[in-house]
């Protein structure tokens, strides 16, 4: 059959000369959209202006010396690409975000209203603090509440997301060793069923880096912890729940082991969504933990940031945390900076950012905890859970879980690519699940794990979506049991066909260049 690229076929008729001149890529309402470079002309711009007059230059010699190489382009223009180019994205607004290794949950429009409100939308850190005081308090009622869901001793509000807020944690270790004389304590411990920015952060902050295996059932390995305590141990960064979506029923065990032998207890907090209002940290021994506000707490995701990692800390660390912090002096709040901290916050390490934090994220959140509060909060969690094993025990017959059988799963449903038709992977899967409708699961990872798919579908998914995603992976699972060679070319329906993701990957084009004009033939 003959297909030119437009989507002409001989059956629709007028010959393929009547289309041939008429190529878009385009499929129906999903336009093919060129590079913004592909669409201007360098050599214009989108407005009309009159020669400028000659003026000496004020720069320095700063001055140009080349052109800029941007694509003059009308605002219709513009509007236009970037409008197209936002159609052929997924969004937690189109559609469930199955995303494991991410809390991928709705956020609700009330917070986002709250915190576009001028007092909040228009705050500049640098306004007299005289004239910020009701978002002072708002920092102030949030780190509050933190440290009242997390059982912890105090907070820095200051990290922008989670490895930040892990650095943060691993910081405060550092001094608090180096403050008793045990900076010779160069180890930290980290289970394979931790997050893979838990050692980088541990690494970046000079620590050495070594693996505490897993059990069969997918939690830490106790015994093998305990064996390798010793001097040389600063702590351990244990993520709870883990990687494989389940609870570390021995972290108070955990805790106490590594206290005694003179060590700290990290927790990556990124899965707090799943044990929020019915699991206090502080009660198992934690010293430090983050929290990913954009996972636990509603505010907005990646693109839609700025981020916010707020880290909460034991008594025990809490004289180690950084700069700054909102402390409330009478009936008024204030800032606690490097000149008035004092004997009060002698110790801090220090600061992690210029600023304060970022005051969109915190109206969100707060926003989010004081709409529901600690039922809704307690439901959350619950709800959160409930769904992941619902994904769990509808699809287990259909994909492989190897942890199945370790007990209920938390957040999230972890599978693998065990079962499926030789030659099918993980990806194949993945590829098919685009053609759906939905943006894959998280691939790959844990890494404890051969072909991991991880599904959270987190407490803001109905039972109705839930079952229409059940039913369109489940399809493509029994495709790719059954050898169905067509999700070898999966996604068909995207506005991209499949990538080499390995040269995409080792060999990325980042820039722009203008084609070169063919070299004439010598004659």
């Amino acid at each position: 059959m003959t297909i030119n690229q437009s989507g002409w076929r001989p059956e629709m008729g007028g010959g393929e000369d009547a289309v041939q001149a008429t190529f878009t890529g385009n499929r129906a309402l999903m336009l093919e959209e060129p590079l913004l470079f592909e669409i201007g002309s360098t050599h214009v711009t989108g407005v009309d202006f009159d020669e400028a007059p000659q003026a000496s230059s004020r720069l320095g010699g700063m001055e140009r010396t080349a052109p800029i190489g941007l694509p003059g382009l009308s605002e219709p223009e513009a509007v236009r690409h970037y409008t197209r180019l936002s159609r052929q994205n997924y969004a937690i607004d189109l559609g469930l975000f199955p995303l494991g290794s991410c809390t991928m949950k709705h956020n609700p429009r009330l917070n986002e209203r709250m915190a576009r409100l001028p007092g909040f939308a228009d705050v500049h850190p640098l306004q007299p603090v005289d004239t910020v005081q009701g978002a002072l308090e708002v920092i102030h009622q949030l780190a509050h509440w933190l440290v009242t869901l997390t059982g912890m001793d105090s907070v820095a509000m200051s990290p922008k997301a989670g490895a930040h807020g892990e650095l943060c944690g691993i910081l405060a270790i550092r001094a608090a060793l180096e403050a008793k004389g045990e900076g010779n304590r160069k180890v930290i411990l980290v289970p394979e069923s931790a997050h893979g920015t838990n050692p980088a952060t541990a690494a970046f902050a000079g620590f050495k880096v070594e693996d505490i295996p897993a059990t069969a059932e997918g939690r830490v390995d106790l015994a093998a912890l305990k064996a390798r305590l010793g001097p040389d141990v600063a702590g351990v960064m244990i993520t709870n729940p883990n990687t494989c979506g389940l609870f570390e029923r021995d972290m108070r065990a955990i805790g106490d082991a590594v206290h005694a032998a003179g060590g700290y207890v990290y927790c990556d907090g990124a899965n707090f969504n799943a044990i929020v209002g019915r699991v206090r940290p502080g009660d198992l021994g934690v010293d430090a933990m983050h929290i990913n506000l954009h996972k636990t707490f509603s505010t907005p995701h990646g693109g839609g940031g700025p981020g916010s990692g707020p880290v909460v800390f034991s008594a025990a660390l809490t004289p180690f945390a950084p700069l700054p912090f909102v402390d409330k002096q009478g009936d008024r709040f204030v800032l606690v900076e490097e000149e008035t901290a004092g004997e009060h916050h002698a110790s801090s390490f220090g600061r992690m950012v210029a600023f304060h934090g970022q005051m969109g994220m915190f109206t969100r959140a707060l926003s989010y905890i004081l709409s529901h509060g600690a039922d809704g909060l307690h439901q959350v969690s619950g709800d959160a859970v409930l769904n992941a094993n619902y994904v769990l025990r509808q699809l287990e017959d259909v994909l492989d879980a190897p942890f199945g059988g370790s007990g209920p799963c938390m957040h999230e449903a972890l599978f693998s690519d065990a079962g499926l038709a030789e030659g099918f992977t993980t990806l194949d899967v993945a590829k098919g699940l685009i053609d759906e409708g939905y943006h894959p699961m998280t691939m790959y990872f844990p890494l404890v794990v051969h072909g991991a798919m991880l599904i959270e579908p987190t407490e803001t998914e109905s039972k109705a979506a839930l079952d229409q995603f059940i039913g369109a992976l489940r399809s493509v699972a029994e495709r790719a049991k059954a050898g169905d060679q067509s999700l070898k070319g999966a996604p068909h329906f995207a506005p991209r066909r499949r990538l080499d993701e390995t040269l995409a990957a080792r060999k990325p084009v980042l820039r722009w260049r203008a084609p070169q004009p063919a070299a004439e033939a010598a004659e």
